[in-house]
């Protein structure tokens, strides 16, 4: 190419706004991740699409429309994650994982956004699935955890469905449905154990949320891990409902994704009723838990009582004499 065609390309890159917004959200994330303690082959990867994204010397919102999310993952360091991580940008504005890294997530708000879900019924989606995407609530909707929630029948549920169905498609075209997959009941329990275990001893890196924290103090401990094919990271929950009931330091919500775009989250919290009160479980996967526990259970009398396994390896992991999460200093 000759040198007055990369000057070209050098212009068409620097006006692109868009793309360098989405290069610096990018470089954004990777020192987030990196000061978090993170491994730094991911934040390493986020600064090469960044590299990317910035030097493309084209829009990057063309690269999309004319090929799909397959022309993005041709990119030199671009995989299906960072290029649905990309696509979101383009389509909304946001991006849900770097307002995480950064503590600005606010479910309830982004529920209340979906035609026919009021700010009332958006806080006790939130409190009884404890969810925090669209998607998420999409997947609720459609495997039955929705009827769960006090005020919403068959009706009202098939309307939800619509209304997301018909967000989801206009704000996100790209979407291929919910998750295939996600990690096991015990790798998430492993890493709920983890998280609890490693803040009580304040050995985890701290964020300072913008919510709920006028301050600005740094209190909220992460954890970013590895388990097999799964990047995982694992947060004190957040949200109104955690601090109006105080479970802020036992409900843990447990962000999941797999290098081919496989992603979601889990919120695992301390039981307070019935045969698994006591022991931690991850919400909308009961059967599963108490599946994992019995196993566990199998010639060990008396380990609930003292604690053994995912339930019982810290302070936030214990109980009082209700059932319930003991209350934590915090």
């Amino acid at each position: 190419m000759t040198a007055a065609g990369d000057a070209g390309e050098g212009r068409a890159g620097a006006a692109d706004p868009l793309g360098q917004r989405i290069a610096e959200r990018l470089r954004r994330a990777a020192d987030l991740l990196e000061a978090q303690g993170e491994n730094p082959f991911r934040a390493r990867a986020y600064r090469r699409a960044a590299d990317t994204v910035a030097g493309l010397g084209r829009p990057i919102e063309a690269v999309w429309r004319e090929g799909g999310t397959a022309a993005l993952e041709a990119l030199p360091g671009i995989g299906p994650s960072l290029a649905r991580a990309i696509v979101e940008m383009i389509t909304t504005g946001r991006w849900a994982q770097l307002e995480r890294l950064e503590g600005a997530v606010a479910p309830e708000a982004l529920f209340a956004s979906v035609p026919g879900i009021g700010p009332e019924l958006a806080r006790r989606l939130h409190e009884h699935l404890h969810l925090d995407t669209l998607e998420d609530l999409e997947l609720a909707a459609h495997d039955g955890r929705l009827l769960s929630v006090p005020g919403v029948g068959p009706r009202r549920a098939a309307q939800i469905r619509a209304s997301l169905a018909e967000v989801l498609s206009r704000a996100r075209p790209w979407r291929r449905g919910p998750p295939a997959e996600e990690p096991e009941v015990a790798v998430l329990l492993d890493v709920d154990q983890e998280y609890r275990r490693r803040a009580a001893a304040e050995d985890l890196p701290k964020i300072a949320p913008r919510r709920f924290n006028p301050g600005g103090e740094a209190w909220l401990p992460v954890l970013h891990t590895r388990r097999g094919p799964w990047y995982l990271s694992a947060l004190f929950s957040n949200t109104a409902r955690a601090h109006e009931l105080g479970r802020t330091r036992d409900w843990v919500v447990i962000y999941f994704e797999k290098d081919d775009a496989v992603s979601g989250q889990r919120t695992v919290v301390t039981e307070s009723r019935g045969p698994l009160a006591g022991l931690r479980v991850v919400r909308g996967r009961e059967r599963e838990c108490a599946a994992y526990h019995r196993g566990r259970s199998v010639g060990s009398p008396g380990s609930r009582g003292a604690g053994v396994g995912p339930a019982g390896s810290g302070e936030a992991g214990e109980s009082d004499a209700r059932g319930g999460p003991r209350a934590q200093g915090s």
